[in-house]
């Protein structure tokens, strides 16, 4: 009887060793993008929203997810490693390497190695401001109205972002002597020897993914006549409360900066989400002027 899963995963596919290379996590991340580029093709199509305004969707989308994911991850989780002389390492993709060089030579003593460490929290700060400015200034809808779908694409991307943080070895679990627990070889030592532990990250992909296909569900029954706002307020409450309760089967993450009682810097982060969703969901059954 097989005791424990042991992972030791390629992480990346190297093209001309040591100068290129492509990251499992950051095709996870692509991957989203273009699934989730095709949902919302399908979403405007069924709303007869004129596909022009999809390219200004990605952009937005992009650079929210992004610029919001790393900030996060800066003040919430790697603040004191950042602030130790370490800046510049927040808004470039590199780490210190003093054989190396990064930007063709320019910037020296450091090593090109993909963004590590992006905060869902953030991202949920990012997607969020750069979908109300994308609905105010390019898509003139409300917009909760947009929130109702992009709520649905975020689920479904966030069933491919935790199987990349699989691939990496990455948020792990805590000790488990389960069937199905995971010896991750390739951790580092950060948490002491190489055990199994829960794979927290296929626990989080496969509930994002029961909550994708639940919001799907009431998005396309639209004999349901759900109130605008109603689908985000769901999605708040089952994604982040998800979140809070899968947090007590990880190891902490980096120098978390924030704690509370028994709870981590993710749960305390969780929690004004799941409130911003019971808000949405009441409020949208009141049909407040702001929801219409």
């Amino acid at each position: 009887m097989l005791e424990y899963i042991n992972w030791n995963p390629i992480t990346k596919f190297s093209f001309w060793e040591g100068v290129f290379s492509i990251h499992i996590y950051s095709l996870m991340f692509v991957f989203s993008f273009i699934t989730g580029w095709y949902v919302m093709t399908y979403i405007y199509r069924i709303d007869h929203v004129n596909q022009k305004y999809l390219d200004p969707l990605l952009v937005y989308t992009v650079l929210g997810t992004f610029i919001g994911a790393r900030l996060g991850q800066v003040f919430f989780y790697d603040f004191l490693y950042f602030s130790d002389n370490h800046w510049i390492e927040a808004f470039f993709p590199i780490v210190e390497n003093p054989k190396k060089s990064f930007l063709l030579g320019m910037i020296k003593g450091y090593e090109f190695v993909g963004y590590r460490g992006l905060s869902s929290h953030g991202a949920t700060i990012g997607i969020s401001l750069s979908s109300f400015l994308y609905s105010r200034k390019i898509l003139k809808r409300n917009f909760f109205w947009l929130c109702d779908r992009l709520c649905i694409i975020s689920a479904l991307s966030s069933v491919f972002i935790r199987i990349g943080n699989f691939f990496n070895s990455e948020i792990v679990g805590t000790p488990s002597n389960l069937p199905w627990a995971v010896k991750f070889v390739q951790m580092d030592t950060e948490y002491g020897e190489i055990i199994p532990r829960h794979p927290t990250q296929i626990y989080e992909s496969i509930s994002y993914l029961f909550i994708f296909l639940f919001l799907w569900f009431f998005y396309r029954k639209r004999n349901t006549k759900k109130p605008t706002g109603y689908i985000s307020g769901v999605f708040f409450i089952f994604l982040w409360g998800a979140r809070f309760l899968l947090e007590f089967l990880k190891e902490p993450q980096g120098d978390e900066m924030i704690h509370l009682l028994f709870m981590n810097t993710g749960q305390c982060l969780s929690i004004p989400y799941i409130i911003f969703g019971v808000f949405i969901l009441f409020f949208s059954q009141k049909k407040k002027s702001f929801f219409s």
